[in-house]
């Protein structure tokens, strides 16, 4: 049999990956609760209906990305390509349209068929926030200094940078959309053939194209800035005075668009220039229609989602992060003593690791490897007077401390 790999597009979470992984995931869960945000989780495969609804049909997820299967009971389910559908889709399943507002967050695999490359996987991790029953933008203002503070926890203050932008209510939305059908009838000959089709069903869409014909169109295009009504540019200066107030910095593109109808108002995107052309880390936006597609009523809400692989492959995390304390017995009476020690230690919330296997160098060399912070050795004339010696790995300093202060003494480093 030929080696067994990972299918295209996936690839494993082990080892020094996972542990960046779990280490995002513990961040978010700290700055989620200072919000009030609670966690939820749904199906990795749903009703293919959930997505294809939410995601409009006519969308490149899907129509060419979504990995979506007959079971055995002729039903068409889709594994998730994204969070937010399933968690709007959970709420209404769980009647709990009547108990708002709900902070939920979420994170997990996602799915979609696209070709692989940096930054971009066929199966990816998502982390994401929804603020369900948001009632204005103080609330957009308030999920996206959360985000916010989120980068900020993993270190990545200083490498993003936050672009936003407004989509207007629908009567605004509208007007912009034949502003842009108009425009774009006129180069249609010059754009994609999947942006020819976009023109007639979702022009929105035309902004978002990755085509270099499409791009060359966008310089002239109509901005959504010109079309906005009184109720628009209203909230469009609170969201950011209250970002202000926040003291969450941002800069405006007016490129940044959301191609369904039920997007409105907040669109924006966490960037950097250090991932090449995948540069979005974090992207959201304020939607109303949503929930409503879901057999729900109509609810407004603003979400955002970052890519855990984008967000690993950015942070720097601090090797001191490993510490944990290796203990190293010398003889078989020491081991016994040792396997109480450890039991103790690991009761008292320390990461221990019993290292008794070759001898003291080959001991050692695991231990440096590990990334332990102390080491202590027991042997037989310690075990006699009931110490242990403690050494500090980093400052190469080794101390004498007796076995009934050790927990104390390690919660004081």
């Amino acid at each position: 049999m030929a080696k067994l790999q990972p299918p295209r597009g996936t690839h494993d979470l082990l080892g020094e990956e996972m542990r960046r992984y779990a280490h995002i995931i513990e961040k978010a869960r700290d700055i989620f609760r200072c919000y009030g945000f609670s966690e939820w989780a749904t199906p990795i495969f749903e009703d293919t209906r959930v997505f294809a609804r939410s995601l409009g049909e006519t969308s490149d997820v899907v129509s060419k990305e979504m990995y979506s299967f007959l079971d055995r009971g002729g039903d068409s389910l889709t594994l998730r390509p994204e969070g937010t559908a399933a968690i709007c889709r959970a709420l209404v399943s769980n009647s709990l349209t009547q108990t708002l507002p709900q902070k939920v967050f979420y994170h997990g695999p996602m799915f979609r068929y696209e070709r692989p490359q940096k930054g971009r996987f066929r199966q990816f991790h998502q982390i994401g926030a929804e603020f369900i029953g948001a009632d204005g933008p103080l609330r957009d203002a308030e999920t996206i200094a959360m985000a916010k503070d989120f980068l900020a926890s993993l270190g990545l203050e200083n490498k993003i940078t936050l672009e936003l932008n407004t989509l207007g209510d629908a009567e605004s939305r509208h007007a912009w959309r034949e502003a842009l059908i108009a425009y774009f009838s006129r180069y249609k000959d010059q754009l994609s053939k999947d942006s020819q089709t976009r023109l007639d069903i979702n022009p929105l869409r035309i902004l978002d194209s990755k085509a270099e014909q499409d791009k060359q169109l966008l310089g002239e295009a109509p901005l959504y800035a010109d079309y906005l009504n009184d109720n628009s540019r209203r909230f469009w200066d609170e969201l950011r005075n209250y970002l202000t107030a926040f003291n969450v910095s941002f800069v405006e593109n007016p490129r940044i668009v959301r191609g369904l109808d039920y997007y409105s108002h907040t669109a924006f995107e966490f960037v950097t220039t250090e991932l090449g052309a995948q540069g979005t880390v974090l992207a959201g936006g304020r939607y109303e229609g949503l929930i409503e597609e879901m057999g729900g009523p109509q609810i407004p809400a603003i979400g955002w989602a970052a890519g855990i692989e984008r967000l690993s492959s950015l942070m720097t995390l601090d090797e001191a992060a490993k510490g944990g304390v290796a203990l190293l017995p010398l003889g078989d009476k020491a081991l016994l003593r040792a396997i109480e020690i450890t039991h103790k230690l690991r009761q008292a919330g320390i990461k221990v690791a019993l290292e008794v296997k070759g001898n003291m160098k080959k001991r050692m060399d695991r231990v440096l490897q590990s990334g332990a912070s102390h080491a202590v050795f027991l042997g037989d004339e310690d075990l006699a007077r009931d110490v242990v010696q403690l050494r500090d790995l980093a400052q190469r300093e080794q101390r004498e401390v007796p076995v009934s202060q050790l927990v104390e003494t390690f919660k004081q480093v």
